[in-house]
C-alpha cells in the first residue's frame, strides 16, 4: 500500500485546494487506471523529447557546415535556455512527487 503525501503548500497551489478536506480516501480502479494512462502519455512525451534532442546533437557533431545570423543563434540559445530551466524544474518537481508517494 502507498500513500500521496504531497503538501500542497509545498508546490504553492495551496490556494487551489483549499476546501478540499483531509480525510484519506482510496483511488479507485477505474480511477488509478486513468491517472497510469495519463503517466504513460508524459513519459512517452519524455522519450519523443530525448529522441528529437539526440537527433538534433547529431546535427551539431557532425562535419557538415551550419551557418546561422546573429540572431538566430541567440534565438536558439534562448529557446534551448528555456527548455533547460523548465527540465530543471521538472525534475525539481518529480523528484519531490517520487518522495511524496510512500509506501505506508
Amino acid at each position: 500500500m502507498y500513500e500521496i503525501i504531497a503538501n500542497p503548500e509545498d508546490y504553492q497551489i495551496d490556494d487551489l485546494i483549499k476546501g478540499t478536506g483531509n480525510a484519506p480516501i482510496n483511488f479507485s480502479g477505474e480511477e488509478r487506471k486513468q491517472w497510469a494512462v495519463e503517466i504513460d502519455a508524459f513519459s512517452n512525451k519524455l522519450v519523443q523529447f530525448s529522441e528529437r534532442s539526440q537527433e538534433l546533437a547529431k546535427v551539431f557533431k557532425g562535419t557538415e557546415a551550419i551557418t546561422a545570423t546573429p540572431a538566430s543563434l541567440k534565438t536558439l540559445k534562448i529557446q534551448f535556455f528555456k527548455i533547460n530551466e523548465a527540465l530543471n524544474k521538472a525534475l525539481e518537481i518529480s523528484k519531490k512527487l517520487e518522495s511524496d508517494i510512500v509506501p505506508k
